[in-house]
């Protein structure tokens, strides 16, 4: 699943090992998040969502592909 959590983060001149200690992961979880190697639970995504002000379909590019 596609996102735009580095984007952002970067906009709001967030570092990626901030970032993690805000949400309670690893610096290396969001570095996966943000290449997409790793799919967050629903859980984070909203801890995500809520860190950014944002809702979860802004962050997150869902894919009818991704459900194949």
């Amino acid at each position: 699943m596609k996102n735009k959590i580095e984007e952002i983060r970067k906009q709001k001149g967030i570092t990626q090992e901030d970032f993690a200690k805000t949400l309670g992961v690893s610096r290396q979880t969001i570095s996966s998040l943000e290449t997409g190697r790793y799919n967050p639970s629903i859980f984070l995504a909203f801890k995500i969502a809520k860190c950014f002000d944002m809702t979860i379909e802004e962050i997150f590019i869902f894919d009818e592909e991704d459900i194949k």
